[in-house]
């Protein structure tokens, strides 16, 4: 995985380190995954996700699904290459989508999680693909959804999280997050028409590292996210797991 030196650097007081350390990293993920040329892509990210800006900034045509509430994403400012466009859609599908319309689809900020009934989406996400077009996704993996249930005393539900085909986590503001194992997450793909091409945690560092490692050298911002983006993925570390699946 490739990025460049512009998605790695470092802004902020110094408080929240790995705050902007995970995004950098998700931007620089993002930057190295998405296609060449000039594409369509869809983006049916989460309200937090930036996702959009960076596509349309890489001169993609970028059609952005909003929810009810949620303000569409502006680029004002930014150097733009691309072409944004909004919609607002009510709901977990993309019915008004034609078949095989989009090049990508990105479903970053916990999209799948905050799907109960993912499975459907995940269909709907291969419908609109044309063939060999990718999507890149991030969900909550099971190592969060244990700490918060751990948080939460709820020893009980965390004894059957191991053989558990869906988790459902409550979320500490009332909502409820599905969390995903890899091979929970592989079959959620794989069992609605999309092929794996890589999963990996998020990030493999820790908060506690990366906040240790950045007060000690300041500078070495770009190559901490460097290294994370080189690092070979251990499944079953991170609070978040990254995928890219690919319509065949």
């Amino acid at each position: 995985m490739q990025a460049s030196a512009s998605a790695v650097q470092d802004t902020g007081p110094a408080a929240d380190r790995y705050s902007r350390f995970h995004a950098a990293v998700a931007r620089a993920q993002l930057t190295a995954w998405l296609p060449r040329g000039h594409r369509l892509v869809i983006d049916i990210s989460g309200p937090a996700a930036r996702a959009a800006e960076v596509a349309v900034c890489a001169g993609h045509s970028v059609l952005r699904v909003v929810g009810p509430g949620e303000r569409a994403p502006a680029v004002a400012g930014l150097e733009v290459t691309g072409r944004l466009s909004a919609i607002a859609a009510d709901g977990g599908g993309l019915e008004f989508l034609a078949d095989g319309c989009a090049d990508a689809v990105i479903a970053e900020d916990r999209t799948l999680s905050r799907r109960i009934g993912a499975e459907a989406l995940v269909t709907e996400i291969a419908r609109v693909l044309r063939p060999g077009g990718s999507v890149l996704a991030s969900v909550d993996s099971l190592t969060l959804g244990m700490a918060v249930l751990a948080e939460q005393h709820r020893w009980p539900h965390l004894v059957d999280v191991p053989n558990a085909d869906v988790v459902l986590v409550p979320w500490p503001d009332g909502t409820i997050t599905r969390c995903y194992g890899a091979e929970q997450l592989r079959e959620l793909f794989t069992g609605n028409g999309l092929e794996v091409s890589w999963l990996r945690p998020r990030t493999m560092f820790s908060p506690r590292t990366v906040s240790y490692l950045l007060a000690r050298d300041p500078g070495s911002f770009g190559r901490l996210v460097m290294a994370e983006l080189t690092a070979r993925g251990d499944d079953s570390a991170g609070a978040q797991l990254v995928v890219c699946g690919r319509r065949i």
